[in-house]
């Protein structure tokens, strides 16, 4: 997630404005992790512990939202961008601040999960949940039986050998090959980096699945909230 000021998330709680929570950084009654917090930090109030006059603040007051959208191409999985590119939260209509849960890169479109509820966030990117994802890949060239078996039993990159991937090839010719490829990992651009230590190009990527929900008929920009259902099957997680 990304950090944002301590000041404008206290504010946003309701415990002052700006101006007077510096001046309690100042006075020494605000704490980050057992720390006395500094004027300008910045938190993750997902992981961080708060602590004010002595209590520890709580999202427990914030309405909890949770959507799911299909990301566009060419749109930032995050709440803000120094280059001033579309940004995934702005595409949708709430006044709560949400934020994305995991990312999909800048060229990748697909399922991507928006929320407040920081349990919820780490329910689903905790590593030891191993989470599928799945995806569907258009590729240059022809993929052989050996990178096929690559794919499935592990990819050596850069930062260590991938874990098995699910793979089913839907089209296959000497110029192109299609494919659904389910992964349990979130490497940054994994799948790509996966690819291209095959020498094949990445030319399309979606993420239609993260675990049992489903991206649907929903069209690049589109969203809805989750379900009961699928909200009982992530805090199951």
């Amino acid at each position: 997630m990304e950090l944002i000021r301590l000041n404008k998330y206290l504010s946003d709680m309701g415990v002052a404005a700006r101006r007077k929570i510096d001046e309690l950084i100042d006075e020494k009654k605000v704490y980050v992790n057992g720390e006395c917090a500094k004027l300008g930090q910045k938190i993750n109030p997902i992981k961080d512990e708060i602590i004010f006059n002595g209590k520890k603040i709580e999202n427990k007051d914030i309405k909890l939202e949770y959507y799911i959208i299909n990301k566009p191409r060419k749109v930032i999985s995050a709440v803000s961008d120094n280059s001033d590119r579309q940004v995934v939260t702005n595409l949708i209509k709430t006044n709560t601040r949400i934020f994305p849960v995991g990312r999909l890169d800048y060229e990748t479109e697909g399922l991507l999960i928006l929320t407040n509820d920081g349990e919820l966030f780490n329910r689903i990117v905790h590593p030891k949940n191993e989470v599928f994802k799945k995806y569907f890949v258009k590729i240059s060239g022809k993929l052989s039986r050996e990178s096929l078996d690559k794919l499935k039993n592990g990819v050596v990159l850069d930062d260590g050998i991938t874990l098995p991937a699910k793979v089913e090839i839907t089209y296959i010719d000497d110029y192109n090959t299609s494919l659904k490829i389910e992964i349990r990992e979130g490497r940054n651009r994994q799948i790509r980096r996966m690819f291209k230590e095959l020498s094949h190009r990445v030319q399309y990527l979606k993420r239609v699945a993260i675990g049992k929900l489903d991206i649907g008929d929903l069209k690049p920009g589109e969203y809805r909230e989750l379900t009961d259902k699928e909200l009982k099957y992530l805090r199951e997680l």
